[in-house]
């Protein structure tokens, strides 16, 4: 069987999706979480995390991982506060079994293309006296290699931008949870608010005055009263934040609004912001600086993948608690987009390759080499260009110029 499908067959376990350094990081988070009292076990029982020790009365709730059961969490707290801790591991897990098996895919294509390369070189010694003759031949197989090439690009970039919405579409799922949860909940209590409204009623009917306000007492209809609104309230923002986070989405992903104007281009800059910042969590500060600019046909979607790209590669570059600036401008009639960070910086020499097909920076298995260059290929489909500055230690700006709707 190829080596790249039995990357994707195989079965990770708990303890080799979670390594040392993780296992230190999530414990702190844990006990933030759910306080000192939990354990994290596999599935043979071993126990991977612990805290202080737990009583029988502790919850336990299971970690999956592709619909099987990798563990347990079990912690000294309310039920849904390790359910939620749990989703945050599961999304953990499911992050570090798609950079694993990255990272195998990426090196045996590589080991398979040096073979390859390696044989493709011994047949070109072999045949180096029929060059002149073959030189036409040449030519023509080198067109066609270009074209296979840039379809491989094409399809490369399709495959990129998706594994982008599905890890997006994930973190949508874990902040659309929150609200859910608390939503249900107020309803609940909101239910039995009710139910105390009706057994008064009948009191009312029954008795004298004197049984109305003991009863009405007995039931603490004053904090009823009183904590009912606050649960509607709580529970209709919930709903805006839902109806936002929907929108947000929708609007990212219109990738058939082709040659669609836009109003204001800011107001993508902000979707793509609050996206982002479900997966940069408290990694990073992103701040806006958004100037007034005038209308823009463009393909949303595309440009939107454009600047979320350019917000990732910033998170990736800065240190925990750094700076990403996203700032918005008109400059000789042009629109300017800049995404600063204040992170690690792009040394000299790599700075001349960064806009090079399949040329990264990043670790084996954290980056196909193709952001940047699929980022300037839709910048200049839309008649703009991009710039990019940085230093060593201080930052990288990526500058996105794009050209105004004609009028």
């Amino acid at each position: 069987m190829d080596a790249s499908v039995d990357a994707f067959d195989r079965r990770f376990t708990l303890r080799a999706l979670l390594g040392p350094s993780q296992q230190l990081r999530l414990s702190a988070a844990l006990e933030a979480l759910l306080g000192p009292r939990f354990a994290m076990e596999d599935d043979m029982g071993e126990v991977l995390l612990c805290g202080q020790a737990l009583d029988a009365q502790a919850c336990t709730v299971p970690i999956e991982h592709e619909f099987e059961v990798m563990g347990h969490l079990r912690a000294a707290c309310a039920l849904p506060q390790v359910q939620a801790a749990v989703v945050f591991i599961q999304i953990l897990m499911e992050t570090a079994a798609r950079e694993r098996m990255t990272s195998e895919l990426h090196l045996q294509t590589t080991q398979d293309n040096y073979h390859e390369l390696v044989k493709k070189h011994s047949e070109l010694e072999q045949s180096e006296a029929r060059y002149r003759e073959l030189s036409a031949q040449l030519e023509d197989r080198v067109t066609e290699q270009v074209g296979v090439i840039e379809k491989s690009q094409r399809q490369l970039f399709q495959s990129e931008r998706m594994a982008s919405v599905g890890h997006l579409a994930a973190g949508m799922a874990h902040e659309i949870n929150n609200p859910i949860g608390f939503i249900q909940s107020n309803l609940v209590t909101a239910q039995d608010y009710v139910g105390n409204l009706a057994r008064l009623g009948e009191v009312v009917k029954a008795a004298g005055c004197a049984s109305v306000s003991r009863a009405w007492q007995d039931a603490d209809m004053d904090f009823v009263v009183e904590d009912f609104n606050a649960l509607l309230d709580e529970s209709l923002s919930g709903a805006r934040r839902i109806a936002r986070i929907v929108a947000d989405l929708k609007s990212f992903s219109s990738v058939d609004a082709v040659g669609e104007v836009t109003d204001d281009i800011n107001e993508s800059l902000r979707v793509v912001v609050r996206l982002a910042q479900t997966q940069i969590g408290q990694h990073a500060v992103v701040d806006l600086d958004l100037a007034p600019c005038p209308p823009i046909q463009c393909d949303k979607g595309k440009l939107g993948q454009v600047f979320l790209s350019l917000i990732q590669n910033a998170d990736h570059a800065v240190a925990e608690g750094g700076r990403i600036t996203v700032r918005s401008s008109v400059d000789n009639g042009w629109i300017r987009v800049d995404v600063a960070d204040n992170g690690c910086g792009i040394s000299p020499e790599n700075l001349a390759h960064v806009f090079d097909p399949f040329y990264t920076t990043k670790t084996v298995g954290h980056g196909t080499g193709l952001g940047l260059t699929v980022t300037r290929d839709i910048v200049m489909a839309h008649g703009g260009r991009i710039e990019l500055a940085s230093e060593l230690e201080k930052g990288t700006t990526v500058t996105v110029w794009l050209p105004p709707s004609p009028k």
